[in-house]
């Protein structure tokens, strides 16, 4: 009789945020699950060199640059502000841990097998591990869910050596503040790793091929945020190719080409981060027959099957926006397939956030995006600069905006850059996610005084009668 140990239900392969997700919420429904993840903690890129570490230097960036630029504002007084790098860098490692070992619980917890090693998907749903010891072991489940997220992409002239020519991974962990930081990429991973490293005190120089940061965000948004960012310190370069690069000892030099002429630029350090590309660790889509994308991403209906029979993937490895939420709620729906309840994916009212200061929240359609499908609209604006929260915390740059239906009021996309705004998104999806209107948002009562006001006067706005502008 085979052992049910190695026959479980679900086999996923892949321990990130869309991996655990899926391991856990298939737990839960009562199936049998083994995750199989090769590193020596759970949670993938975002939990250890993405979403989260980046977030605690972030924080601990923005204490600093705080204490040294804002706090007498508030009547409080500094002499001699310092930090320790190698403190901040243990904080954020110890930050990385708890969330780490918090996942590891819930495995415990929710009785899901963590499976250490290499996972290989073979033909007729076979998944072997193969161990840190060599060690094989072979699963045959009854569904199998590929999770195997996603890898930084680097620009052939100047590959990635973590020590000078850094992806976010090398990025995370620099053991000196850097006298010029070259950023080739003005994206989020860009200007999040730059704006921490400008905080300490680096020299930092962003390079962009696109006519602008942040492209295919809204354009009151990229204006905004060019503005601001600029007017920190972030010497930021539109437009411009990167044609070249070499490292010279402890110098990189880079070659572009800007406003029809060339020159170069000179740092000590370089973060590529021109996007990141499905991660197939363990999977020979051409030999199994798996159908792939364009862009080398696994190609899934909105149920997350693939076409190869009781296979599913989830996460970065299937493309599209790659976020951590993305990935956890695409993790859920392959679980609850598998469990036989009906759902599916639905990727309309997806929020996306940059968490530089200000933040920058994002979800639905652009103004550019609703105007060039012909849909007559409306524009509801507010700043933070007129909300009475804002000017008590002293951060009143930014604003949130509207597009809405002109004829039916729906919310048709919302932009916010300001103060938390990453947390005050999460109401307009939510009206979003059941075709929610400006109105709605507008007669809903806020707290006084909170940031949270804003939303309601931008949607207020929309409907021509926002109250404190």
């Amino acid at each position: 009789m085979p052992d049910p140990l190695l026959t479980p239900d679900v086999v996923v392969i892949g321990g990130g945020p869309g991996g655990y997700v899926a391991s856990i919420r298939a737990a839960q429904l009562g199936l049998s699950v083994v995750c199989v993840e090769l590193d020596k903690t759970l949670g993938g890129t975002c939990v250890n060199v993405g979403c989260i570490p980046s977030k605690a230097l972030l924080g601990s960036s923005e204490h600093f640059e705080f204490a040294r630029l804002h706090a007498a504002e508030h009547g409080i007084e500094f002499s001699g502000v310092t930090f320790d790098l190698a403190k901040m860098m243990k904080r954020k490692d110890d930050v990385v841990a708890q969330n780490t070992k918090g996942v590891e619980f819930l495995f415990k917890k929710n009785k899901v097998t963590w499976a250490k090693g290499f996972g290989t998907l073979k033909a007729g749903n076979v998944v072997e591990v193969k161990a840190i010891d060599g060690s094989l072991t072979t699963y045959r489940p009854k569904n199998v869910i590929l999770a195997t997220g996603s890898v930084p992409m680097e620009l052939p002239f100047l590959p990635f050596d973590e020590e000078r020519v850094l992806s976010n991974v090398g990025a995370l962990r620099i053991p000196e503040v850097p006298k010029h930081l070259i950023v080739i990429g003005g994206g989020v991973i860009g200007l999040e790793l730059g704006s921490v490293w400008r905080r300490l005190g680096a020299m930092v120089t962003v390079i962009e091929y696109a006519p602008t940061i942040l492209p295919g965000n809204d354009a009151d948004i990229i204006k905004e945020a060019s503005k601001i960012f600029a007017k920190q310190g972030l010497e930021l370069h539109v437009g411009t190719k990167v044609t070249g690069g070499h490292r010279e000892g402890s110098r990189i030099v880079i070659g572009v080409e800007q406003n029809g002429g060339a020159r170069t630029f000179g740092a000590d350090y370089v973060l590529v981060s021109i996007g990141r590309k499905p991660a197939l660790t363990g999977v020979d889509a051409k030999a199994l027959g798996l159908t792939l994308g364009s862009r080398g991403e696994i190609i899934v209906d909105d149920q997350m099957r693939t076409n190869l029979p009781n296979v599913y993937a989830i996460g970065d490895a299937v493309g599209g926006k790659l976020l951590a939420h993305k990935a956890e709620d695409e993790g859920v729906i392959a679980a609850e397939v598998i469990a036989g309840k009906k759902a599916h994916m639905h990727y309309h009212n997806m929020p996306g956030v940059v968490y530089t200061w200000p933040e920058i929240a994002t979800c639905g359609l652009t103004e550019a995006e609703v105007k060039a499908s012909g849909r007559a609209y409306k524009v509801g604006k507010f700043p933070f600069s007129a909300n009475g929260r804002a000017r008590t915390m002293g951060n009143t740059e930014g604003f949130v905006k509207f597009v809405t239906d002109a004829k039916t009021d729906e919310i048709l996309g919302c932009h916010m850059i300001g103060p938390n705004v990453s947390d005050l998104l999460s109401e307009v999806v939510l009206a979003m996610e059941y075709r929610g209107t400006a109105d709605d948002v507008g007669a809903t009562v806020h707290s006084h005084p909170t940031l949270s006001e804003v939303v309601k006067e931008a949607a207020l706005g929309a409907l021509g009668r926002a109250i404190h502008i």
